[in-house]
């Protein structure tokens, strides 16, 4: 008869109970919903400046640009925070 070993558990092994995981869910959606609030935003901003001076797509282009440049400093910041 083979004898199996009992496996003691880990003191330094952190046990998790889904808790890394719903928060790390959070941040991320949390980033991906601020993404795309402040591309919209920029982005019909630079839409109604186009109808209010008749620059037709020049502001919206130049804002929209602006607003993606602001959601990636937004992620790259995150990210080193998270490091």
């Amino acid at each position: 008869m083979v004898k199996m070993e009992q496996q003691q558990p880990n003191p330094e092994k952190k046990e998790s109970k889904g808790t890394d995981g719903l928060s790390a869910y959070s941040r991320y959606s949390t980033i991906a919903i601020q993404m795309v609030v402040i591309i919209l935003v920029t982005s019909l901003g630079g839409v109604k400046l186009d109808q209010r001076f008749g620059t037709d797509p020049v502001l919206t282009v130049i804002l929209s640009l602006l607003g993606v440049a602001a959601a990636l400093w937004l992620v790259i910041k995150e990210a080193i925070r998270t490091k």
